[in-house]
């Protein structure tokens, strides 16, 4: 009778493990991670810009930008405020867009309630995408004058600093922001194929025509552009990274062999196999070499089987402990890669570990790092380690998510946040006057529920300084690879 129980509870056990796939369940979980998934999806509500919808859930936001594109004759209202001022910066919007469809293609399976929030969140950063490419061999890439936004602190409802538009054609090309533009429709395309054909057939379309705009135009948009776009967001990797990031992405939405031959031919000549290990916003060659490995891993193309090699080397240089780990950590055990906004590298890492331990529990396959083998399961504890942190397991007892735990930042340095919302003080707040909320040591008046900053120095310590943008700046590129991890987090605790 024991045994006959025991095959019984064995059988349950093996049928819910077969339910999930090759997203397993472990546990007890540290955090709350459903929790956090929903407001790390939030979030980006309250970095809209334009006109908001009934829907909207972040009420101390309001329409904002409702003539940005005017000076130019389109409309390049909606969009996302990349972090805490109020310019649309393209390329960091673009892989804002790019990472949050790719967290819903890899995860959106297990999101349940959240999963629509996530496609909203998805197709507001699409719909900005498909005006900004609107008409043929132009992308308009920025919308504000950065420098003299930066000079004010206002509401993004008052601002009234220059709403100037920046683009990039064939006189001024830009194949890195085009093509990293095109990976994000051509994401968003597959994101929409099932619960809305007729709005993805229209993305691929445009992702087509974008790359080859990038590909037959090339250059790097902070070339001519270094006035407008750098320091902010200057393209230091080139633009090679993007092309081949970009036809990643429309081998996957569109399976037209030419993309997989364009791999195939230009592959080593875009940096297939650069040793450049940090993932974010500017450089996408190791977000290109999961994604590409995945046609081998899981879809058997043979062609891209060098693919997984590359993927290996940067997945290794990630592992403690292995001849190869490349990867400086702090002492509370956080991975640290630069000073300015690190939490974007813990996050976009921490989402290519378990996106590609799920490749390769799939395949059944491990990665050899100098010698010693590393299973999916490592992978998956080395990013729940990094999210873990991330929610408050770290020296501080800090939750660098806000509204997420007990000790979470308060004074955030993002304008909106700390200054008081249109409905407490309808009044305008001028350029100049606005100042005294960023000086302000009084906690931000609006709770901008998960967002994610910056992030503590390398001694694991965060002042919560709104002034120190470094550390106290949320920003899109955080959050978005986050929902992903999160999504997976919560499913394999059992949370979803």
């Amino acid at each position: 009778m024991l045994m006959a129980l025991l095959r019984l509870l064995l059988a349950v056990v093996l049928l819910h493990h077969n339910a999930a796939a090759a997203l397993p369940h472990h546990g007890p979980a540290k955090h709350d991670y459903r929790d956090a998934l929903a407001k790390s999806i939030l979030f980006f509500e309250g970095q809209r810009s334009g006109k908001l919808p009934p829907s909207q859930r972040v009420s101390w936001r309001r329409d904002s930008g409702l003539s940005d594109g005017s000076s130019v004759k389109v409309d390049l209202s909606g969009g996302y405020y990349d972090a805490g001022d109020n310019v649309k910066f393209g390329f960091p919007l673009a892989f804002s867009a790019t990472m949050l469809a790719w967290s819903v293609l890899e995860f959106g399976g297990v999101m349940k309630g959240e999963l629509q929030h996530a496609r909203d969140a998805v197709r507001w950063g699409s719909d900005y995408l498909l005006k900004a490419t609107s008409h043929p061999n132009t992308v308009y890439v920025q919308v504000g004058d950065a420098s003299k936004d930066h000079a004010c602190w206002e509401r993004p409802e008052d601002m009234d600093t220059p709403r100037t538009v920046y683009k990039v054609d064939p006189g001024t090309p830009g194949s890195d922001v085009a093509a990293e533009t095109a990976a994000a429709l051509a994401a968003a395309s597959l994101v929409f194929r099932k619960s809305d054909p007729a709005y993805a057939s229209r993305l691929v379309a445009r992702a087509k025509r974008v790359f080859e705009f990038a590909d037959k135009h090339r250059g790097t948009y902070s070339t001519k552009l270094s006035a407008y776009v750098c320091p902010y967001y200057c393209s230091y990797s080139g633009y090679q990274d993007e092309l081949l990031w970009g036809a990643a992405w429309l081998h996957r939405a569109t399976k037209n062999p030419t993309y997989l031959s364009y791999i195939k031919v230009n592959g080593q000549i875009l940096g297939a196999d650069e040793q450049d290990n940090t993932f974010g916003w500017d450089n996408k060659h190791a977000g290109a070499r999961i994604l590409i490995s995945k046609s081998f891993l899981v879809h058997k193309v043979g062609a891209l089987q060098e693919y997984k090699g590359h993927a290996d080397s940067f997945i290794c240089s990630m592992v403690p402990g292995t001849p190869t780990d490349q990867t400086q950590y702090t002492r509370g055990g956080l991975l640290f890669k630069l000073s300015d906004s690190n939490m974007q590298y813990v996050t976009s890492s921490s989402f290519l570990l378990l996106t590609y331990a799920k490749y390769l529990a799939f395949s059944k396959k491990t990665v050899s790092c100098g010698g010693a083998t590393v299973t999916p399961h490592r992978l998956r504890a080395i990013a729940r380690r990094q999210v873990d942190y991330l929610l408050g397991s770290n020296p501080m007892g800090m939750s660098y998510m806000v509204g997420y735990g007990a000790k979470y930042p308060r004074k955030l340095h993002h304008r909106a946040s700390s200054l008081p919302s249109v409905a407490a003080h309808p009044r305008k707040i001028g350029c100049s006057q606005g100042f005294t909320g960023l000086y302000s040591g009084a906690p931000n008046p609006n709770v901008h529920v998960g967002a994610v900053v910056g992030g503590p120095n390398q001694n694991d310590q965060f002042p919560d300084q709104r002034n120190d943008y470094e550390h106290s700046e949320p920003a899109t590129y955080i959050n978005a690879p986050l929902v992903g991890a999160l999504a997976y987090l919560a499913h394999s605790s059992a949370q979803l």
